[in-house]
């Protein structure tokens, strides 16, 4: 089945007390969004942020909102409703939804592959992500790379990577106010109402290798009990 074509694009990062490394985010973000050839927006929603997230946030050329709300996936849901609203009158089944997160690094052909995917039949994406080495030790760095073979991605759902057409969006409800898991959880809604859902590794997003995150669980918790599997001490947090 051949997709509709993309005609807009919305896009949402979720923040949370990321002044360190939000701006690498958002520059790496710009190098996307200069790719694509259709209408963009791009929301940044600061989420009861105590630090200087805001201040990093308006630095780049994107729309900025400030929230108190302390729930990613209200975040979330409050970012992609103004981009929505921003790109009216687009047609639903005719705009994309792209989520990644305040401290993940998007390859410049991130937006662009799930556009090429969205006009192949996708109605969500799942992206895949890898830790960044600099955070891990040698020991860790090769179990990660034992365990993922290039081509052939996990399935696991991130937040970080992850695409949804406006239409499928809605109708599975849009994020949960959940505190964490948002993403899974909007994920099986999609595909309980019969999406179609592609899972690809062609544009992997480097996240942080921490292990203390802004959530209990998340990737952070992953990455902590991974290390712990191996034996290995957990470096205190920065």
């Amino acid at each position: 089945m051949i997709g509709s074509s993309i005609r807009a694009l919305a896009v949402v990062i979720p923040v949370h007390n990321e002044e360190q490394l939000l701006s690498r985010c958002l520059h790496a973000l710009e190098a996307a969004v200069a790719r694509v050839r259709v209408p963009c927006a791009v929301v940044v929603v600061i989420d009861a942020s105590t630090d200087r997230s805001v201040a990093v946030a308006r630095r780049h050329p994107f729309a900025v909102i400030e929230i108190g709300a302390g729930s990613v996936g209200a975040a979330r849901s409050v970012g992609v409703t103004a981009a929505l609203t921003s790109l009216a009158p687009a047609i639903d089944r005719h705009t994309w939804i792209a989520n990644t997160d305040a401290d993940s690094v998007v390859p410049p052909n991130w937006l662009t592959l799930q556009l090429d995917l969205a006009r192949e039949g996708a109605d969500l994406v799942i992206g895949t992500v890898r830790p960044d080495f600099a955070d891990l030790t040698p020991q860790h760095r090769q179990l990660w790379l034992d365990t993922h073979e290039p081509g052939r991605p996990n399935r696991h759902v991130h937040g970080a990577n992850l695409g949804v057409r406006a239409d499928v969006y809605r109708a599975a409800g849009g994020f949960s106010d959940a505190s964490e898991h948002e993403d899974v959880m909007l994920v099986d809604r999609c595909r309980a109402a019969g999406a179609h859902v592609v899972a690809s590794d062609g544009a992997e997003v480097i996240t942080s290798g921490r292990f203390v995150g802004r959530t209990p669980g998340g990737y952070a918790a992953y990455l902590r009990d991974q290390h712990r599997g191996l034996g290995a001490v957990t470096p205190e947090p920065v």
